[in-house]
């Protein structure tokens, strides 16, 4: 039975893969049993009815009518779950417990639909194609929620990174550990610690785990005949993308913006955005498939491009056509971790977002290979160095002060087709000249023009 002390942590911790807050009881209950068929779906969790967005306890009050109606819809999940509605009091104030264990008879239905837990939010599946390709083998979708035996006690953990984890996901240090390995479902009913809880918090999963590598090659040239460097790293999976990035930052060409940051740390500009690294990365470590014994997580470096791939193609509960706009991880658990140190952002973004930073930083959008294993694609500068990626600024700047000296009427969507850029990389441009003082606009934008502020520079 859940404590006091229990739910004040998951409260501190704030919703996630494991733990849904409501402040009240909802007017459609069925809310509530859609959270917690999504939890029996994947490795259980905890709804808690009285803690409001802010994480705040303001406690709730139930009646009989509202708790019976509860009670009636939890009993519409199949198979039955025998999921009961507690209360327990915190700081004077009654909240509202659902305790969900993962279910062993998956997968749960409620009117027709199955709802599955992705990170902090609820998923449903209502095509009957879904449900058959979610669930045709679900022990092997969830490989993160099967047990490992060979993890025998907690001084395998890394105890430093758990220490770190707790800082980036805002658990006290001085909660025990024991207590959010419970809350966060990071062992089994027999207190045995799942896969999940080996890759993400042990010291050397690879030991365990002998796949659970992400290996980093650079190329000379653009194919694969003449391996430059080559460096597996292990270790737990906040490690490997700590190590991996830190790899491309030392074979990338980078530049640094000093200018106007004071005593601030200076700037790196990457050749290619590094926010699109750690999306790719992340998502190459939580959505791969730790069953296939054939691969690993691989990022390849080529003169003329970056490529990150990952064992497992697209995960068949997402169709081709709804790719990039909604995600589906072959596991929840890890992907739920990597959440709460606020590593992963918005389910299903990731994909929009890494498009969209490569269109600002004027560069070709990433290719996706999406069948056997999951590659993208990032396309390097041409001639990539430090000095090269920060003369394409310059020599664009120096276009768009041209293309202003030739015509100064003309329109940013003129100067981006002309630049081969999008709008939005020659906007960001413009305000780095106006800032520099170097041009100015005068008038509306409709019917104004561009003007040189500075001979020197044209």
């Amino acid at each position: 039975m859940i404590t006091s002390d229990d739910i004040k942590l998951l409260v501190a911790s704030g919703e996630g893969y494991n733990a849904e807050f409501k402040v009240s009881v909802p007017s459609k209950v069925k809310e509530i049993t859609e959270e917690v068929c999504a939890f029996a779906n994947a490795a259980g969790g905890i709804v808690l009815i009285g803690v409001n967005d802010q994480n705040q306890i303001v406690g709730v009050t139930v009646d009989n009518a509202k708790r019976s109606a509860i009670q009636n819809s939890l009993g519409e999940i199949t198979p039955p779950l025998g999921c009961t509605l507690n209360f327990v009091e915190v700081e004077g104030k009654n909240i509202g417990v659902i305790e969900v264990s993962s279910g062993a008879n998956k997968p749960y239905v409620l009117s027709g639909a199955i709802y599955v837990r992705q990170g902090p939010n609820t998923q449903k599946l209502t095509t009957a194609e879904q449900m058959r390709d979610f669930f045709q083998q679900a022990d092997k979708i969830y490989f993160d929620e099967v047990s490992c035996p060979e993890f025998k006690s907690e001084s395998m953990v890394d105890s430093d990174f758990l220490q770190l984890f707790k800082t980036e996901a805002k658990i006290s240090v001085i909660v025990p550990n024991e207590q959010i390995f419970s809350n966060l479902k990071l062992q089994d009913d027999m207190s045995q610690f799942k896969n999940g809880a080996v890759l993400f918090f042990g010291k050397e999963p690879e030991a365990i785990i002998d796949t659970a590598v992400i290996r980093c090659v650079a190329y000379q040239g653009t194919d694969k005949r003449f391996i430059a460097d080559d460096k597996p790293f292990g270790g737990n999976l906040h490690a490997q993308f700590r190590q991996s990035m830190d790899w491309l930052r030392s074979k990338l060409s980078i530049a640094y913006d000093i200018e106007g940051q004071g005593s601030a740390p200076r700037k790196e500009i990457w050749e290619i955005p590094e926010t699109v690294f750690k999306e790719a990365i992340i998502n190459a470590l939580v959505h791969r498939d730790y069953y296939d014994k054939g691969g690993v997580c691989l990022v390849e470096l080529f003169d003329d491009r970056v490529e990150i791939s990952n064992p497992g193609g697209l995960v068949s509960a997402i169709p081709i056509a709804e790719f990039g706009k909604r995600s589906h991880s072959r596991n929840p658990l890890i992907f739920g971790l990597f959440a709460r140190m606020h590593l992963v952002e918005q389910v299903g973004s990731g994909v929009a977002r890494m498009k969209q930073l490569m269109a600002d930083a004027g560069l070709p959008l990433p290719v996706f290979k999406t069948a056997g294993i999951f590659t993208v694609i990032f396309q390097r500068p041409e001639k990539s160095s430090v000095k090269s990626s920060v003369k394409g600024s310059v020599k664009s700047s120096v276009k768009i002060i041209e293309m202003i000296i030739e015509n100064p009427h003309i329109t940013i969507p003129e100067m981006a087709k002309r630049l081969e850029l999008s709008t939005r990389a020659v906007e960001k441009q413009m305000a780095r000249l106006k800032e520099k003082g170097e041009i100015n606009r005068v008038g509306s934008d409709k019917d104004g023009y561009w003007e040189i502020m500075n001979d020197d520079s044209k």
